[in-house]
């Protein structure tokens, strides 16, 4: 048996996941906007019949989890002053939803927390590991951006195809049905059952 060790990476990043599930649920986007970067969980709680299992669920797992980093972390440049990046990629999420055809931003809620950059992208992993959030690891592409019209030979992303409406993606090429995206879905899910 390990000896415990409080400063192994995942029980770093544990500490920071038990600590944004210690928030509670809220509408996305929050009310109030607010300053830093962090990590965020999306809940789920319509009536989408592909989401039932996680709707019915006595703790429904988070949907999607994600990050927002400071301006500048990408880049490895100098970061500016915190801003409302966390805050601002809640709302970029809330848009999305609001966009497409078959969903209803009033079914979903988040929590959120601020944390010190340093710790952002492993909280991020650890969640996605420990929950294997569905917009995460099968039905990806939730999180994307408008890819810009150089790129518009890129394939639509799943999450796209499986919620239709955002302007951009329509404009690109699905390699997928909607029924073969379900079908993904569904063995996902079975799997986890």
């Amino acid at each position: 048996m390990q000896p415990y060790d409080p400063l192994d990476y995942d029980n770093l990043a544990r500490s920071v996941v038990d600590a944004l599930l210690a928030e509670q649920e809220q509408p996305i986007p929050p009310g109030e906007a607010f300053e830093g970067a962090g990590v965020y969980a999306i809940y789920y709680h319509g009536d989408f019949s592909a989401y039932s299992e996680l709707v019915k669920a006595d703790r429904p797992p988070p949907i999607y989890v994600g990050k927002a980093v400071p301006t500048g972390a990408r880049k490895g440049g100098r970061r500016s002053p915190a801003g409302r990046e966390l805050y601002q990629r809640l709302k970029q999420h809330s848009r999305s939803i609001e966009q497409v055809d078959n969903l209803e931003l009033k079914h979903f809620t988040c929590r959120y927390l601020v944390v010190v950059p340093v710790w952002i992208t492993l909280a991020e992993r650890f969640l996605v590991e420990h929950y294997k959030p569905l917009w995460n690891v099968a039905i990806d592409g939730f999180g994307n951006h408008d890819p810009g019209a150089g790129r518009r030979g890129m394939k639509r992303p799943l999450w796209d195809i499986l919620h239709p409406g955002r302007p951009w993606a329509a404009k690109l090429t699905p390699e997928e049905s909607f029924e073969e995206v379900l079908q993904r879905l569904h063995a996902l899910l079975d799997q986890e059952a």
